[in-house]
């Protein structure tokens, strides 16, 4: 059965990140500064280079994607919610080379942000969304509790 809670509309953040910035880093800064526990993001900019991940499956662990050269942030979405007792940022993005090519993945470490516009938009639950190794996928995923 689906895990489904309903919650209700918080703080909306809306700003733009610094050139050089971190990408996944900055936006986790943000939600740890506001206190910011469970949410969702969305994102739109350019990179002056990429790092993105895709889960394998069969073998259960991420290989990562380089793109050293400048790529547009088409989008980015994800959500917020807390993982070890801190805000945690999981996001997917859409990036385009410079032929419009399309590639997307998983957000990790290493994108440098040339410019990026963010909407963070805070929920509010009675429940904790707190992260926890699912043993049927082997992902951090939302606990049932």
């Amino acid at each position: 059965m689906a895990l489904l809670r309903e919650v209700d509309k918080g703080r909306t953040f809306v700003g733009r990140l610094q050139k050089g910035d971190d990408l996944l880093i900055a936006l986790g800064e943000i939600c740890s500064k506001e206190k910011i526990v469970l949410g969702e993001v969305r994102a739109i900019g350019a990179l002056s280079r990429a790092r993105i991940s895709y889960y394998n499956q069969k073998q259960r662990s991420y290989e990562t994607i380089e793109f050293p050269e400048a790529t547009e942030l088409v989008a980015l979405v994800g959500n917020i919610s807390l993982k070890d007792g801190a805000p945690f940022v999981h996001a997917h993005v859409t990036l385009a080379d410079e032929e419009g090519r399309a590639f997307g993945g998983h957000l990790v470490n290493g994108c440098e942000v040339f410019a990026c516009e963010f909407v963070i938009q805070e929920l509010v639950s009675a429940m904790t969304f707190e992260r926890g190794m699912d043993e049927d996928t082997w992902l951090a995923l939302w606990r049932r509790e």
